[in-house]
This record gives C-alpha cells, structure tokens and sequence, in this order.
C-alpha cells in the first residue's frame, strides 16, 4: 500500500513577470519502508513538489491541480474549498508529527537564540501529551544518542553557533524523528557537508527506514548520494519526471538523454576510463517552458518533436518507466 501518493500535481508561483511553472503535472508514490530518491539539478522542481505535500508553500505559491494522498486521506488543499480551516488544522496536527521534513540549510534553520533542547522538545509538546520536564529531558538525549551525537546531555545545553554543520545537521533529523513520523522528507540533507559526514549522514537516513519503518523522500541533485540508499529513483527536470525505476534500473538501464547526462556527471571508480562530462546549456525558464520536453535545448539527440508536445510515458519494465522521443522512434 502506498503511504504517500501523488497524481497530476501542478504547482505554480505568481510573479510579476507572470506564472512560474515550477511543478507540472506530476505522479509519483512512496510505500512504506521504502526510501525514494527525487533527483535533478536546481530549479528542476524537485523541493516545491514537496513543499506543496507539506502544505508550506510561499505565499504566491499555488496548488492548480492534482491530487495528494498522505496515508489514505486526501491533503491536496484544492479538494478543500469552502473547508479551508478544516485542511489547515489537519494539516498542523500531522506537520512534524505523522510526516516531518529535514531541512536543506542547517546553518540557519535552526533558532540561534533557543537552546537545542527547547527545539527538540517543541514537536514533542505540539503533538503528544503533556509531559514533565525530566520525561522530555529524558526523549531530547535519547534522540541525540540515536543520531550518533556524543555527550547529548551536554549537547542540550548548547545554540546552534556551538555546533558544527554536520553536528547540526543531525539535530534538524533528531528533531525529525521526535514524533516518530510516517513520512520523512528529507530536502538535500548533505549539502555543504564534507564527504565523511555525508556518508555518515546517509547511513542515518537508512536506520530511520530500519529502526521506525518510516518511508522516506532523499531530494537530491547528486545521483551519487542515492546510488546505496534508493530503493526507486524519479528523475525531474524542467518540473516533469522525465524517469523513473528502481536504483540499478536507472545506474546501468538509464535511457532519458538527462538521466545519461547527470550520470556522466557522476564519478565511477570501476570504470578507470570514464569522463566527466558537464550538460551543457541552462535549464528552461519555467515562465514559458516548452510545450514538449524540458530538455529538448540542451539534448544532442532533440528532433522537432520533441520541442512540439511532451512524450507519452513508456513502460519499460513493471518499474522502469519514461517520457522520451527516442524511445518512440527506436534510437534508444
């Protein structure tokens, strides 16, 4: 059973410039236990797709079609009308209780002026019962134990400017697991980490799947960070899922001419002779993206239909799916 689904989700942010596409028409599903990898460059859409599960979208942000279904119920806010309170009060009871999200910064999304106690202790008073300060004491060390934070009771006493990123970066995932949640998402959790940390960090996101069976989210841009954590990989540009399959079916059977590109992108130390090659071009302005792939500026191997109308999607296997030209015509 899926725990999160997603259908046809189409997000956009007003601007005086006009509407920026930045999420269209999405599908995309996680089941429980299992740790899904949304992978692609900056601005592809990968964030405010989940932003908009979440329900934290800015202002100017709206939801103008789609479906979203958390655990069975409908939390998409457009099946909402006229219920708006109803949806909001919804969503604050399972916000950081039944799904929780790990922030991309954690140089500044922890409060500098609050104690790391009082914002591990915070989802615990808004979502479970009252508690007395030793018993929530007694929670804050065993999270940071749990996330392989040395001395936590020491920890506790400290502000974030005492702690280093990585240091920090597991107290925005032990604020996470405080409720235990269903869900996680967890938005590029090893940017600006150094490469022991991020193993580091990793591995903790696997233990969250083992020890809580949580199903988790990895928003990346790096293929490289999913390569032993993913179960199944989406791959977006553009705000549209050009891919999608399990790991091995997108490491060694990728066939979006994006897929290949953000693989050779990738270091391989088994393969003595590879090179890394960059994409060359930019990424399309979502003001007026093109009415056929998103890519289709940047591919070598674009045709003139490609830039026309988007692919339908071709099911390769029972879980290896995508939306290309090429596969169509026979070149892949």
């Amino acid at each position: 059973m899926s725990l999160l689904e997603i259908k046809n989700l189409k997000t956009s942010f007003v601007t005086e410039q006009g509407m920026v596409q930045a999420v269209r028409n999405i599908s995309l599903s996680v089941d429980e236990g299992e740790i899904v990898g949304i992978v692609g460059e900056s601005g592809s859409g990968k964030s405010q797709s989940m932003y908009s599960v979440m329900g934290l979208l800015n202002e100017n942000g709206v939801i103008e079609e789609g479906s979203i279904i958390f655990d069975g119920k409908e939390i998409c806010p457009i099946h909402f009308k006229g219920k708006e309170k109803e949806w909001e009060k919804y969503m604050e009871d399972i916000r950081g209780n039944t799904i929780a999200m790990i922030f991309q910064d954690p140089m500044s999304f922890l409060n500098p002026v609050l104690t790391i106690e009082k914002q591990l202790v915070e989802p615990i008073l808004n979502h479970r019962k009252k508690l007395n300060r030793d018993q929530m004491h007694t929670i804050a060390v065993e999270l940071l134990t749990r996330v392989g934070i040395p001395s936590p009771a020491e920890r506790l006493k400290q502000y974030p400017h005492q702690l280093s990123g990585g240091m920090r970066q597991r107290v925005i995932i032990a604020i996470a697991l405080a409720c235990s949640p269903k869900l996680i998402i967890a938005d590029e959790p090893t940017t600006a980490l150094d490469v022991t940390i991020q193993a580091k960090i990793l591995e903790l996101i696997k233990d969250m799947r083992k020890n809580i069976g949580s199903g988790v989210i990895l928003i990346t841009h790096d293929l490289g960070v999913v390569a032993s954590t993913c179960d199944r990989i989406y791959i977006m540009y553009g705000g549209k899922i050009v891919e999608s399959g399990t790991a091995d079916e997108i490491f060694y059977e990728g066939v979006h001419p994006y897929t290949k590109g953000l693989l050779d992108c990738v270091n391989n130390p088994e393969l003595d002779d590879h090179e890394l090659r960059p994409i060359p071009g930019s990424p399309p302005d979502l003001l007026a993206p093109p009415a056929g792939c998103p890519f289709v500026d940047r591919c070598e191997h674009a045709m003139k239909i490609c830039k026309l109308y988007w692919p339908k999607e071709k099911v390769l296997t029972g879980t290896h799916k995508v939306n290309c030209w090429l596969t169509e015509k026979g070149s892949i």
